[in-house]
């Protein structure tokens, strides 16, 4: 039978007193049970919590900064609030860890601000990294601060690292302020030590000595550490302070070396670490985490430490909870729907209004309903701030059909599955008051500043994807969403209506304002933490990782509340005990996923510990510690595959379809692969890709299995390859719908859906869409680190090759048979149709179809004004069409190879022959060849890629065997972007590899190898020449 999970909340007081837990059947007479449950080993938090007095001061001025420029960025006031005048002194004029908990709205962006300003005027050169739990609250404080810090007269540079961003070493190094999410500082402070050997595109690559230069660290919403990712922002503080004291240290014994003195660090650490939260219930555990002296907490010694109440926010709220019956959730909602209206006529008929909602269908009902009701008392317009004709001609820019039918009542909608553009209009008619009426899903209580004079929470509950059923907010959203409600220098007070389960409501009156405890969530992802520890150097053994969980806030929790994770008592031994243990069973779990190498001696794991290819795989590319062996499997099937069907293709044309062994002369030559084996490999990797545990959250709604059913017959693969790999290529039979409920099938559904631009079932697909494809690059180029570690086999050759080709089709959103020219600016199926008969009236085209491989790179080696002629059929002789497609054309690059020498060495140690290739990497912009295109720079038009013409272009060069289609060797270089770069550019490029393996399998004459360049982003202009090894 399937178990189920209750959540019981019980008022325990006491620990002496015991509860008996009854369940009776609905169904069948006498069938009960009795449970009796203890509180007698639970340790019970305290029942006071350690609030900080609000000091009558005197509002300090922002004059007291001393510095003009800094003083400017608060010319709006003339003096600080209460909080910020009481935490001023050990912001601005000491370098003390901070936590400050405190309500909504009490100004703690600048609390933080305050901290930047002393970091920049004594580390002008220290780096500012502000972590927020989410990317729209990351988005909001970019745009906030570009436009105050990067702005004269400070001039700062602010830059976002989030799912949606990517920068270089290059620009990291230039930054002052980094705003990021938790994920993405986690994964650059990985590589804080610089020896990262993996790919040079790997983000961890980033981090190398950049990390090393923060000197601030201001973590947002902390509180959230009790939440899912909690363990993130866990090792992202436990990091930081490792990193901290080991940099202390080493300035610390060189000033020692050279003047015999050591550096004025006032006893801090080098990373000052600043936490910002809601009132919390255990801040004595969290500021201890944070480095911060709790001893004497209260008293004048152990500054750092502030927990203000929730009354002490500058604008009073009053805050009403009522409780609705009803067992059922749509029901119960829809019952919420009148009293809304009421509450809205009541306290803010004509202020601005904030009603939470937790779906985007119900910011649709809800929205309609208010509506309605409005409509019943003749007022239908009552909420609109603004002329009809005014409104009428914003909602002619709205795209979502729902957004522009309620924006005509003056309310608007506000959830992910609007536009960007959409959700920019909404905000900004709210802010300027020509709405009064918000409907929003509970993510905007985090990422947009828009505070309102009342706020509704309609329901308390959401559905969880990951369980299937209805579950409660966490109560920190709760008391955010009330937050918003009172706007500073508008309102005296603000009011917010809970509604909630009639059976919850006790609950909320008496917890609203008295927090839980913050508890750890590491363990849930303790393999992930202490597989990238291993992987970066930190820990080498079983006691080191002990002793890295020391560090942690998990293991003053398990002191503080042993019970909660299962410790004996909080006995030192029984904790020690512990922690041993989660260890152990952590690396007994990693060994098996093949990411940690174990020393086993009698059935007990000695002390050493070695990271694997898979555990390096996990932790540079930030992946579940169970998704490279899943990868590992997928990257041996897909060589196995591509070997089988190459074989297939050399039986039925008499040769290998690929180019097998090029004519020797160590000249380029275009090549091509044969269709089927691209689209098997392509389908296959994503296939693999979507099947890993990256994506058992993606989330399948109630009822959409249905959708994807729908959508499983748009596209070319179905639900999986089995019908690609049949004799007919096609996926038929009947649909298993527990299949299409799995979340893998649908971002396999929805991969193939984008490619061939297959119309989606519902908006809420979009944003879905957009979740896979983000993850997509990341784990495509995972998988390629897990498959080169295998290069020694064969057949490795061709299959590194079709990671390339799946990036082409990536990059330009096609499919294997799609023509190749359509990746040109302006050019469709039907056009490319025209072109080809055009160069076959010239003489210039093949016998091949349509889909010939090399059409582009026969198109591209011509002059510019053969190429004019040739394009003005099919783009109806419109020049300026004709002139971007050319220049899309243009500025693909032509590669040539100049000086190859080959030598070889022997290595003294091992006494292994290494070979060694030297070349020189030619690439050429332009047509070179007339006058209109000789050296031109492109125009911005790009291929079909809209940012394609500014991203720099990327080459894979690989070196093969001939016979067993080995990898040699490989590396990655990267060319300026086509608007940079007009002309003629030339890279020196070194590959070593295995002197004896290329000899052995050098072909019947066992002289030369294979020399392929990819080009990563377009498809058509592959290469390849003959090494010869003599």
């Amino acid at each position: 039978p399937e178990s189920t999970s209750l959540d019981i909340t019980l008022p325990a007081f006491d620990q002496d007193e015991d509860f008996y837990l009854r369940i009776v059947s609905d169904s069948w007479v006498g069938v009960e049970m009795v449970i009796p449950v203890s509180l007698r080993s639970i340790k019970l938090p305290s029942q006071k919590t350690p609030f900080t007095d609000l000091m009558n001061l005197t509002p300090l001025p922002t004059t007291a900064l001393q510095n003009p420029k800094f003083e400017q960025l608060y010319s709006k006031f003339e003096t600080f609030n209460p909080i910020q005048t009481q935490l001023f002194h050990v912001l601005y004029h000491t370098d003390s860890p901070v936590l400050l908990g405190a309500p909504t709205g009490s100004g703690k962006t600048i609390v933080a601000e305050l901290a930047l300003l002393r970091m920049k005027r004594i580390h002008p050169k220290g780096v500012c990294v502000y972590i927020a739990p989410l990317k729209s609250l990351a988005r909001e404080r970019l745009k906030e601060w570009r436009v105050r810090l990067g702005s004269a007269p400070l001039d700062w540079n602010v830059l976002e690292l989030s799912g949606d961003t990517h920068h270089d070493q290059k620009a990291l190094s230039k930054a002052d302020v980094l705003v990021c999410t938790p994920e993405k500082w986690d994964l650059i402070s990985r590589g804080w030590r610089g020896n990262d050997t993996s790919s040079a595109k790997s983000n961890i690559a980033n981090g190398r000595g950049f990390v090393q230069k923060v000197r601030l660290l201001v973590i947002d919403e902390i509180h959230l550490l009790g939440e899912d990712r909690g363990a993130v922002l866990e090792a992202i503080v436990s990091r930081t302070r490792f990193i901290s004291k080991h940099v202390q240290d080493t300035a610390t014994a060189t000033a020692t070396a050279s003047t015999s003195d050591s550096p004025d660090t006032n006893g801090h650490e080098a990373t000052r670490i600043m936490g910002l939260s809601t009132a919390l219930a255990n801040p004595y555990d969290l500021a201890d985490w944070l480095g911060i002296d709790v001893k004497g907490f209260g008293g004048k010694t152990g500054p750092g430490l502030y927990n203000f109440r929730p009354s002490v926010r500058p604008i009073p709220m009053e805050v009403h909870i009522q409780g609705y019956a009803g067992r059922h959730y749509c029901p119960r909602m829809a019952t919420m729907n009148k009293p809304i209206y009421s509450a809205i006529k009541d306290h803010s008929p004509t202020k601005p209004v904030i009603i939470f909602v937790a779906s985007r269908r119900q910011t649709r009902l809800t929205a309609m309903d208010v509506i309605s009701y409005a409509a019943g008392d003749e007022n239908p317009q009552a909420f609109l701030g603004c002329s009809d004709d005014y409104i009428e001609s914003v909602i002619e820019n709205v795209h979502d059909d729902a957004l522009r039918h309620t924006l005509a009542f003056g309310i608007g909608l506000h959830h992910a599955g609007l536009s960007t553009n959409d959700r920019d209009i909404v905000e900004r008619l709210f802010l300027k008051g020509d709405i009064r009426v918000l409907v929003a899903t509970a993510t905007l209580a985090w990422g947009v500043n828009l505070p309102a004079h009342f706020v509704i929470v309609k329901g308390t509950e959401f559905f969880d994807g990951k369980t299937s059923r209805y579950v409660d907010y966490p109560l920190t959203d709760v008391l955010q969403m009330i937050g918003r409600a009172g706007r500073p220098q508008f309102d005296t007070e603000g009011v917010a209506l809970v509604m909630v389960a009639t059976e919850k409501k006790s609950f909320y009156q008496k917890f609203l304002y008295s927090p839980f405890p913050v508890e750890s969530c590491l363990e849930e992802r303790i393999c992930e933490n202490l597989n990238a520890e291993v992987a970066i150097g930190t820990i080498n053994s079983v006691t080191d990782a002990v002793g890295y969980l020391v560090w942690t806030f998990f293991a003053r929790r398990v002191r503080a509340n042993p019970s909660y994770y299962g410790a004996e008592s909080d006995s030192d031994e029984d904790v020690e005990k512990f922690l041993s243990s989660v260890v152990e069973d952590a690396m007994e779990r990693l060994s098996e996923e093949k990411c940690v190498e174990l020393n086993v001696e009698d059935d007990e794991i000695t002390d050493a510990l070695r990271p694997t290819v898979l555990g390096k795989a996990a932790a540079h590319y930030y992946l579940d510690h169970r998704t490279p062996k899943q990868m590992q499997f997928g990257v041996r099937q897909a060589r196995k595959l591509v070997t089988t069907f190459l074989e297939e293709s050399k039986d039925q044309n008499g040769s290998s379809s690929s180019s097998g062994s090029p004519s020797n002369g160590m000249k380029l030559q275009y090549f091509s692969m044969p269709l089927k084996v691209e689209e098997v490999a392509f389908a296959w990797i994503l296939y693999v890709l979507c099947s890993t545990h990256e994506f058992d959250e993606l989330p399948v709604r109630h009822n959409e299995e249905f959708l994807n059913e729908e959508l499983n017959e748009k596209v070319p693969w179905g639900a999986d390859t089995s019908g690609l790999l049949s004799k007919d290529g096609r996926h038929s039979g009947p649909v298993n719908v527990d299949i299409m409920a799995d979340p893998h099938t649908k971002g396999f559904l929805l991969i193939q859906a984008n490619l061939v631009q297959a119309k989606l079932p519902i908006s809420d697909y979009v944003n879905d869409t957009k979740t896979v494809l983000d993850q997509i690059p990341r784990l495509l180029a995972a998988m390629q680190y897990v498959a080169i570690d295998d290069k020694t086999t064969a057949g490795s050759f061709e299959l590194i090759t079709q990671f390339s080709r799946t990036k082409q089709l990536l990059q330009t959103r096609s499919m294997p048979d799609d023509p190749i020219i359509c990746q040109l600016a302006g050019i469709n199926k039907k056009g490319a149709g025209h072109i080809l008969r055009n160069m076959k009236k010239a003489s210039l085209g093949t016998e091949k179809s349509n889909n010939d491989q090399t059409l582009l790179a026969t198109l591209r080696s011509m002059p510019r004004t053969k190429a004019y002629s040739i394009f003005q059929g099919a783009l109806k002789n419109k020049r300026l069409e004709i002139d971007k497609t050319l220049n899309s054309l243009y500025g693909i690059p032509l590669v040539e190879l100049e000086k190859v020498n080959v030598t070889h060495r022997v290595e003294k140690s091992t006494r292994k022959s290494v070979g060694i290739l030297n070349l020189t990497l030619k690439a050429q912009y332009g047509s070179g060849n007339s006058k209109n295109g000789g050296g031109k720079a492109p125009s911005t038009g790009g291929l079909s890629n809209p940012s394609a013409s500014e991203a720099p272009y990327s080459l894979t060069l690989l070196l093969g065997s001939p016979q067993q289609r080995i990898l040699l060797s490989h590396a990655t270089m990267g060319l300026p972007s086509r608007q940079s770069e007009s002309k003629g550019i030339s890279r020196e490029v070194k590959m070593e590899f295995d002197w004896e393996s290329a000899n052995a399998d050098g072909g019947e004459d066992g002289g030369h190898m294979v020399l392929r360049v990819l080009h990563e982003d377009v498809r058509g202009m592959d290469m390849e020449a003959a090494i010869n090894l003599r």
